[in-house]
């Protein structure tokens, strides 16, 4: 008779086929042991079998009914129950041996295993195991004995090796919902740490154990690949249009983050693994490897995953939503008290070198940015605001969150514990804030007292020396807290006088150096700068005077200019010159604090309005605002704050002069060039009927007139007609409503009353056959007679004229 180990592959695959018939009937003790004998015998075969002799018989094997009998057979071991009982767990193993060496690297087995039904067996299997774990998270492993470590471990290398790069059987374990399965199986068989808090090997009732270094140090090994090849299987199954978990999966993820916090992390191992081994290196490892993919896929899933945020803001005050488990304080502590392994560090060749400790360590903050990355998204969702803002308790504004984040900045600023090192603390509390202040009642939360935000931010965290991602956070919170205090006047007031202004014009964030790497930055500061200076006078001096500090810098004025003048981003430019629009309507409202001043003060406070409105009369101020009203015609808004700002400069005796000239002058090329529906210098090609050669244009005679202001103006006046006179009711144009037209007319109106001569002349010849239209169109009642009525004022005044 034949031993299985002079048996070919093919005949241990019909052996195996004889004796899933012969189990199917007579289900007894020698049939498994020749089961097991000659499974063993194909399963290695197929594992040494070479490159060269794949198609030998693989492919073979995949195309006889072995796919189906090794389905039947694990059946048969399990005998109806979830596991198979401890007599049939080594039939068990080589059967799925056999299959998973099968479909290594072959699309057309793992096509017929997958017909067979063998992944979903698997799963099936892989569950019934789960079914062991008791409910909770694990802190010690779950007692098993090798055979059953042996029997999870193939299971899940089966699944492995049949997904890599196979959508059928990706998709089939996705419905299957393998990948939380997995998951709480591969915790409760390896806790992140346990070998840290076990006295013994594994818990006193483990008596199944051989209790021998070499059976300790197997157990282990098996253990930590299921946790390695699970998280493999998991990334195989990963689909970003299809996410794998929903919030159950949370408690899970933060369990390794716990293990590098302390107490747990600053506990010493215990005397079994007090001494540097090989074993304990792949146990630390195993222990980081854990936490790297639990903090990768709490920012993925936070980005993604609506629920996800919603779930760890929710358990922040309801930690039954987890199990009974803070994930999001877990995550806060890790942030802030989360380190290195101590064991790391300890020399011994079976440690970690320096060189694989530096690599830990930044691949250990490249963990804890990934989870600051994942608490700023989960606070940017609109929804948690409500949640993660508590005003029920007087004692702590804001609520304990709020108070957390505020305590990190102010830790910083202190000096205390963290010092310089601990900027990420910083970062993320800012961005965090920042996306919590949606609303006023938010921004005097933390405007106020005891958390005083303003001043804190103020004090040293805009150094020019302080690094740009903290700029980023700390800019961008006060633009929170400015653009959600635009109704405040208080609040507004609060940030001035904290020293914030003074702060970010002294930063240096608009320099010309900071370009490359400070965009948004400098866009956030532009940001907070607009905010605080709209209907704040004494803002706006702050923004225009120069400061009275030591050595002051450029002021904000010839700051923002240079940086429009220098800037190749147009939200840079726009938005730049809407600081200037709320300069001019500040300075040009009535000052209504004044009235509580003594008279000396009272001509001091004019002094300086004076001077500041004398800054804002100047040529650079005029080219900026009739530059976005050039490159915002797009843009009704930006066009009617330029229209405005212009019309409050013309009510000075210098400042029409000056917005004359400017609307009659040529814009400068970069305006015209991206303004919509602009007719940008080109060569035309058309195709000659006689020769068939293209006729190329000459360039000379293609120039277009160059755009003026004025020329916007008229665009916007006509609103049926775009600048090159193409009537046109595509999207080159907005459609300006009443309001916006009528407040052109009255800059045209405005102008007339301050100037004179050839400019005006120019002005009037334009405008005058549009005015004329609008005032017969427009004379009913209502909006539209708005228009109307103020093309006709214009009309009148010239006539006047």
């Amino acid at each position: 008779m034949d031993t299985p180990e002079t048996l070919s592959c093919t005949e241990c695959a019909s052996k195996l086929s004889e004796l899933a018939a012969e189990l199917s009937s007579n289900d007894y003790d020698d049939a498994w042991r020749r089961l097991e004998t000659v499974a063993q015998h194909l399963a290695n075969s197929l594992k040494r079998r070479t490159p060269a002799r794949v198609e030998d018989y693989t492919t073979v094997l995949g195309a006889t009914t072995l796919p189906q009998d090794l389905t039947s057979l694990l059946a048969a071991a399990l005998n109806g129950a979830p596991i198979p009982d401890d007599s049939r767990a080594s039939s068990a193993l080589e059967i799925l041996r056999v299959g998973a060496n099968l479909c290594v690297n072959h699309d057309e087995n793992r096509g017929y295993i997958l017909e067979a039904g063998l992944p979903q067996a698997v799963v099936s299997l892989l569950e019934g195991y789960t079914d062991l774990v008791p409910a909770g998270l694990q802190t010690n492993p779950l007692s098993l004995s090798i055979p059953h470590l042996q029997v999870i471990k193939t299971a899940v290398g089966l699944l492995l090796n049949a997904s890599i790069d196979y959508d059928p059987v990706k998709f089939r374990l996705t419905s299957l919902e393998v990948s939380m399965t997995l998951v709480r199986l591969s915790s409760a068989l390896y806790p992140v740490s346990s070998w840290m808090r076990t006295t013994g090997s594994f818990p006193a009732n483990h008596s199944e154990v051989d209790e021998t270094a070499a059976r300790i140090a197997e157990s282990w090994n098996i253990r930590t690949t299921v946790s390695n090849w699970t998280w493999r299987l998991i990334t195989e199954l990963r689909d970003d249009a299809h996410p794998l978990f929903d919030p159950q999966i949370l408690p899970y993820l933060v369990q390794p983050l716990i293990a590098f916090t302390p107490p747990l992390l600053t506990a010493p191992p215990p005397p079994n693994f007090a001494q540097p081994s090989l074993l304990r290196t792949s146990l630390l490892q195993a222990d980081f490897d854990l936490l790297a993919e639990s903090c990768s896929q709490l920012e993925s899933l936070a980005l993604d995953v609506e629920d996800i945020r919603l779930s760890l803001a929710r358990g922040f005050q309801f930690p039954a939503e987890h199990q009974s488990v803070p994930c999001l304080s877990v995550i806060l502590d890790f942030i802030e008290q989360g380190n290195y392994a101590p064991l790391w560090y300890v020399q011994h060749e079976a440690s970690f070198d320096p060189t694989d400790v530096r690599n830990q360590e930044k691949a250990f903050d490249d963990c804890k940015a990934a989870v600051i990355k994942a608490i700023v998204e989960m606070s940017g969702e609109d929804k948690n605001v409500d949640v993660l803002i508590d005003s029920s308790d007087q004692t702590k504004p804001g609520g304990a969150f709020v108070s957390r984040m505020v305590n990190w900045i102010r830790a910083f600023v202190a000096g205390g514990q963290y010092g310089n090192a601990r900027d990420d603390l910083v970062i993320c509390a800012t961005l965090t804030l920042g996306n919590l202040t949606r609303r006023e009642l938010h921004s005097t939360i933390l405007l106020s007292q005891p958390h005083n935000i303003a001043q804190l931010l103020s004090e040293v965290l805009l150094a020019p020396s302080t690094d740009i991602k903290l700029k980023h956070g700390v800019i961008g919170l006060l633009k929170h807290l400015s653009q959600s205090s635009c109704y405040s006047a208080s609040n507004r007031a609060i940030l001035g006088n904290s020293g914030v202004m003074e702060r970010v014009l002294a930063s240096g964030i608009w320099d010309e150096r900071s370009d490359v790497m400070a965009d948004i930055v400098q866009l956030n500061a532009i940001g907070v700068m607009k905010h605080l200076c709209n209907g704040n006078i004494d803002n706006s001096f702050r923004m225009i005077l120069p400061l009275e500090m030591d050595n002051p810098p450029p002021t904000g004025l010839s700051q923002i200019l240079s940086l429009i003048k220098r800037s190749d981003r147009v939200a840079s430019k726009s938005e730049g010159t809407r600081i200037i629009v709320n300069l001019v309507k500040s300075l040009w409202s009535n000052d209504a604090s004044n009235a509580s001043r003594n008279a000396e003060e009272s001509q001091a406070r004019q002094q300086k309005r004076e001077k500041a409105v004398t800054a804002l009369l100047s040529t650079p101020c005029v080219g900026a605002l009739t530059a976005l009203l050039g490159r915002g015609l797009k843009y009704p808004i930006l066009v009617n704050e330029a229209v405005v700002a212009l019309s409050l400069l013309s009510t000075h005796r210098d400042g029409g002069p000056l917005v004359l000239h400017a609307l009659v002058a040529p814009l400068p090329v970069e305006v015209t060039t991206h303004a919509p529906g602009s007719a940008v210098m080109s060569t035309a090609a058309s195709i000659s009927s006689e020769t068939g050669s293209p006729i190329i244009s000459s360039p000379a005679t293609r120039h277009p007139p160059q755009r003026r202001a004025l020329d916007q103006l008229i665009s916007v006046l006509r609103n049926d007609l775009d600048v090159d006179g193409i009537t046109s009711p595509s999207p080159t144009l907005p459609s300006y409503p009443v309001e916006i037209r009528a407040n052109v007319c009255s800059l045209l109106g405005q102008l007339t009353k301050q100037t004179s001569g050839e400019n005006l002349d120019t002005v009037k010849e334009a405008m005058k056959p549009v005015l004329e239209e609008l005032s017969r169109s427009n004379q009913s009642l209502g909006r539209e007679g708005i228009l109307g009525n103020a093309a006709k004022k214009v009309l009148d005044v010239w006539v006047q004229a």
